[in-house]
């Protein structure tokens, strides 16, 4: 019998793009390998770009909706799809219920929110032994007690033509080096770079003859207006792209400067010189997996809190990470 994959994906960009790895490992050993991929509305330009993958289907849940009767229907659907497998990659009841209602014989995951009765492999997590999600993410493709192959990096494919399409529609160019910045996080203030930062490097990154977009979406507008007003030759792109493009535009980069946030491993997934910049969150946990990437933190000892506000109100991790230090970190990256 044919295997036939079905992953769940995650509901965070960024997470989706960390289990490119586990697709790759997927495919490998297939001739044909039929991975196809259950993913939330705005995950699905990320795994439009995944080499490996069949068919997107798209989940049409709310953040935290059971909708039980919604679910049975869009399993029905799945079951007549013939998966042999179905990976669950996040750790909810919820995201386990469609690949059990769906009758699909191997379903892997981890044990996660009491579950382990929906799942035919409900894995156990060691986060010492794996400590990045993406080495979480592979490992479920790997049977128990062997050993855990060590994840290539995410490698998205950029759409050219949409890229090429996108860059007359905003009447960008190539002429100058590109510095694209992002100074968005959707998870939460703790994770963005003060705009005055970003300010202070966009305006020596000008002064270098840098080209300046801003990138991200519409929720990341309101980061970065103060640094498109602050300085006119900035062009503020944010919110007039979808994720596709995006990801598409982040691949004409010179340099990204990004918070840990979606658009910081597309960045890297696209192969793009990059500054990623840590405050709140962990480079431990999800760090830009590309040779190019170089990390800016700072080491103090409430950092990582993975808050989505600063709990102690003084926001040291990012106010006291220097422009200086990231531009020289720029610099580096690009040259």
């Amino acid at each position: 019998m044919a295997e036939r994959i079905l992953i769940v994906a995650p509901s965070w960009v960024g997470d989706a793009i960390l289990s490119e790895p586990l697709v790759a490992v997927l495919r490998e050993p297939l001739e044909e390998p039929i991975v196809d991929v259950l993913a939330p509305p705005w995950c699905a330009p990320v795994y439009a770009r995944v080499r490996g993958i069949g068919n997107i289907i798209e989940s049409p849940f709310r953040h935290g909706e059971l909708g039980f009767k919604r679910r049975r229907a869009l399993a029905r659907e799945i079951r007549s799809r013939g998966y042999t497998r179905a990976f669950v990659l996040p750790n909810s009841l919820k995201s386990a219920l469609i690949p059990w209602l769906a009758g699909i014989p191997r379903r892997i995951g981890y044990a996660g929110e009491a579950r382990g009765a929906l799942l035919t492999e409900a894995r156990r997590l060691d986060q010492r032994a794996f400590p990045r999600l993406v080495d979480r993410f592979v490992a479920l493709a790997v049977p128990k007690g062997s050993l855990i192959p060590t994840p290539p990096a995410p490698v998205l494919v950029p759409n050219a033509a949409n890229a090429a399409a996108a860059m007359r529609a905003l009447t960008l160019s190539t002429h100058r080096p590109i510095a694209i910045l992002c100074p968005g996080a959707e998870y939460g203030p703790a994770k963005r770079w003060p705009a005055e930062h970003f300010i202070s490097l966009a305006r020596r990154l000008l002064d270098d003859a840098y080209a300046v977009w801003l990138l991200g979406s519409a929720n990341d507008q309101p980061a970065a207006m103060p640094i498109a007003t602050a300085i006119a030759g900035v062009r503020d792109l944010t919110g007039r792209t979808d994720l596709g493009t995006a990801i598409d535009l982040m691949s004409l980069a010179t340099v990204v400067v990004s918070n840990d946030s979606g658009l910081m491993h597309a960045a890297a997934a696209v192969g793009r010189p990059l500054v990623a910049l840590f405050g709140s969150s962990s480079p431990e946990y999800t760090p830009p997996l590309s040779l190019l990437a170089h990390v800016a933190r700072i080491d103090i000892v409430c950092s990582p809190c993975f808050q989505r506000e600063c709990p102690l109100g003084h926001f040291k991790c990012m106010r006291e990470l220097e422009p200086e230090a990231v531009y020289e970190l720029a610099r580096l990256a690009s040259s």
